[in-house]
C-alpha cells in the first residue's frame, strides 16, 4: 500500500518509470478481470490499455482516495460494460471464448491454475453480466460490497443481491454438473 502510494506520488510528478511499474503491477488482475467480464481476450486487451492511457493522462492532477486497484477496476469494469453496450447483439459462445493467461513471467503459478482458471471462466461466463461483474470484483479484485456499489452507482443492497443471486446459479450450475 506505501509502495502505491509512492509510486502514485511520482507518476503525479511525471515519472513514466512510477507509469511504467504500476501498470506492471496491475496489468494482469486487471486483464483477467476484462476478460471475465467480456469473454473476448483482444477486446479486453484494449479495455485495459484505455484504462491506462487515460490514466496516464490524469499525470500531475490524480489524486488517491481508496486503493489504487480498486479504481482501476471500477474503471476496467465501467470500460467492459460499455464495449459491451457496443457490441452487436451477438454474444461470444462459450467455445469461443479466450482463456486468462499471464504475462507475469511464471509458468508454474501459470501452469498451476490453468485449469481451475478455465473451469471458472466457464462458469462466470454463464451467469448475467450483472452478476459476473459484481462477483469479478468482489472476488477477483477483492473489493468490498460497499466500494463497488459507490464506484458503479448502485445501493449496495443490489450489490449484495446481485453477488448471491450469481452465487445461487453457479451452485445451481454445478450441483447439475454432479449429478449428471
Amino acid at each position: 500500500m506505501i509502495d502505491e502510494k509512492i509510486l502514485v506520488w511520482k507518476f503525479n510528478r511525471g515519472s513514466k518509470d512510477a507509469l511504467r511499474r504500476l501498470y506492471e503491477k496491475y496489468k494482469d488482475d486487471l486483464l483477467g478481470l476484462a476478460v471475465t467480464l467480456l469473454r473476448d481476450r483482444s477486446l479486453a486487451e484494449d479495455v485495459v490499455h484505455d484504462v491506462f492511457v487515460s490514466f496516464a493522462r490524469t499525470t500531475g492532477r490524480f489524486v488517491l482516495s481508496g486503493t489504487l486497484k480498486g479504481y482501476l477496476s471500477t474503471c476496467v469494469a465501467n470500460c467492459a460494460r460499455d464495449k459491451n453496450r457496443l457490441r452487436s447483439s451477438k454474444d461470444v459462445g462459450l467455445d469461443a471464448a479466450e482463456n486468462i493467461e499471464s504475462d507475469s513471467g511464471n509458468p508454474v503459478k501459470c501452469a498451476a491454475g490453468c485449469e481451475q482458471a478455465r473451469t471458472l471462466q466457464d462458469l462466470l461466463g454463464r451467469l448475467p453480466y450483472e452478476q459476473r461483474e459484481i462477483i469479478a470484483l468482489h472476488l477477483h479484485q477483492e473489493m468490498r460490497f460497499r466500494e463497488i456499489a459507490e464506484a458503479l452507482g448502485i445501493s449496495i443492497n443490489t450489490v449484495q443481491s446481485r453477488y448471491r443471486y450469481g452465487l445461487e446459479k453457479l451452485r445451481s450450475i454445478l450441483n447439475s454438473a454432479v449429478t449428471k
